[in-house]
């Protein structure tokens, strides 16, 4: 909140040319390191009602792991003391998701293949299956990427098949399925759909789906620690899955690498995750910055990309009032608005012996996830909390966007109406008269100057967009808020430029 500034402190900054100052009343932004007792806190009260023998979490900002905290032991199931480390391996489930969609949009940013191709033209066995309807379209490969392939929700089935081997997976395919619905008319989450997201990648692209991944995304990172066959991690460097049973923890059998590993068998550590989160914020805001990743910044943002609503998720009560936020999904992340955070992107994770959470602000840089040594329990709520208490204490915040050439120019002609008291001192859009008369502007402007009085009006304007932003001038009695936007022509143009007293 900006400092009102008494008129004989206005008088001095407008004799030297000074802006006024920002300050905020009565608090001070937290750092994320500050806030690190209270979000501890948060995850030791789920640690101890969820049961969950170890779990670890950390913050990812500006493309660097800021925070890290482990709680238990790599095994419950010994009396060996061996604590959670950033270098202790994980299952991470479903969040193995978005790996193999950035696979299929890497084989098509190559050419390789199309979002529109019918799934049999790369996994020929789904030709002989029945269509769901005499007038059904054939499954794409966007259709499986979005969960609109028609295809059953299946994650108690999904999450047992993982061992399935190539020639088995081969069998399940040619022996046909029934459909939930017609492809593309709504969405239901399938793990199938993407082990056959798996088998396109390793048709594609003649290798293992998963050596593809690791050797084309994941190793380009540095992901050195991140795999899908944990029999060859080292001995000793895996958290040890279990589920709470009749008041007991139970060891869950370790699930060997598979087809179906493309839905959720990767295995991987906090320090690599944040490699991972980092490259995925690095795509927020668009930039003439070359490319450095695996895969295009466009190509991780169209991963996001809303085609179908996929429900609404009731806000608890300790983020903040009641709020119903609009979820969908995109292509191995999914998405949703909330009433406080804006743009949250998220995927959970729920396997035999693990659970997990990931989930950013990409228009602030920062993102948060959380490893679970307990069957499917994500800790998505604890994540949730702890990103709004960082938000609320002002340790995280959207970036400013950038204020471009043109929208410079377009404020500064926003500047020379007011101060000429003439709307016609800028270059108008047609539109401008045609909304509303320019005498009448005139005569608001010439009222509104009389109120306030002198304004000081070299304060930076907040861009909306390139085209767009909105600006605030302390003024002797009062303040001055505005806004200023372009055509969409190549000319320069203000197709808005309003002026208004702040609380009026």
């Amino acid at each position: 909140m900006r400092k009102l500034v008494p008129a004989s402190g206005l008088a001095i900054m407008l004799a030297a040319g000074a802006s006024p100052l920002c300050a905020h009343e009565g608090e001070r932004a937290e750092t994320i390191d500050a806030l690190a007792p209270q979000i501890e806190q948060i995850f030791a009260e789920a640690k101890e009602e969820a049961h969950i023998p170890a779990l670890a979490y950390g913050v990812v900002k500006d493309g660097k792991l800021v925070l890290f905290n482990a709680m238990g032991d790599r095994d419950v199931g010994t009396e060996a003391v061996d604590p959670i480390t950033a270098d202790t391996r994980f299952r991470i489930a479903s969040m193995s998701k978005a790996f193999t969609a950035a696979a299929i949009l890497k084989l098509r940013d190559e050419g390789r293949l199309s979002l529109e191709d019918a799934v049999s033209k790369h996994v020929p066995e789904i030709a002989a299956w029945k269509s769901a309807s005499g007038d059904a379209p054939n499954i794409t490969v966007g259709d499986l990427l979005r969960h609109t392939g028609g295809l059953v929700e299946d994650n108690p089935w999904g999450d047992r098949q993982q061992m399935l081997n190539d020639a088995d997976f081969s069998a399940l395919i040619a022996g046909g399925m029934h459909f939930a619905n017609a492809p593309g008319v709504t969405f239901e989450y399938s793990n199938y759909g993407f082990a056959l997201l798996g088998r396109i990648v390793q048709n594609v692209s003649g290798q293992r789906y998963q050596d593809y991944i690791r050797e084309k995304i994941m190793l380009p990172l540095g992901m050195t620690s991140t795999s899908y066959d944990i029999f060859k991690s080292p001995p000793g460097s895996r958290a040890i899955g279990y589920r709470w049973e009749k008041g007991s923890f139970r060891r869950e059998p370790d699930m060997a690498d598979g087809t179906f590993g493309a839905m959720g068998g990767v295995e991987t550590t906090a320090n690599d995750y944040a490699k991972w989160m980092a490259f995925l914020l690095s795509a927020w805001p668009a930039s003439d910055e070359p490319e450095a990743g695996p895969l295009k910044r466009s190509s991780v943002r169209e991963m996001i990309k809303w085609t179908r609503h996929s429900g609404t998720i009731e806000r608890p009560d300790q983020m903040g009032p009641p709020c119903r936020i609009a979820a969908s999904y995109g292509m191995g992340l999914s998405l949703f608005d909330d009433c406080d955070l804006g743009q949250v992107v998220q995927h959970n994770g729920g396997y035999p012996g693990y659970g997990s959470t990931m989930q950013f602000l990409p228009q602030a840089g920062v993102g948060m996830f959380a490893f679970n040594a307990r069957t499917y329990f994500s800790n998505s709520a604890g994540v949730r909390q702890a990103l709004h208490l960082m938000w609320n204490a002002g340790a995280i915040a959207n970036r400013k966007i950038p204020v471009s050439p043109g929208l410079l120019e377009a404020y500064g002609y926003a500047k020379a109406a007011w101060e000429s008291g003439d709307p016609e001192a800028a270059p108008l859009a047609v539109n401008i008269a045609l909304d509303r008369d320019i005498s009448d502007r005139r005569a608001e402007l010439a009222s509104l100057k009389a109120q306030v009085g002198q304004c000081v009006t070299d304060i930076e304007i907040s861009a909306i967009s390139a085209m767009e932003g909105t600006f605030e001038w302390i003024c002797k009695d009062g303040a001055i808020s505005g806004h200023v936007q372009r055509a969409p022509t190549t000319q320069m143009q203000l197709q808005r430029i309003d002026f208004a007293i702040k609380g009026q």
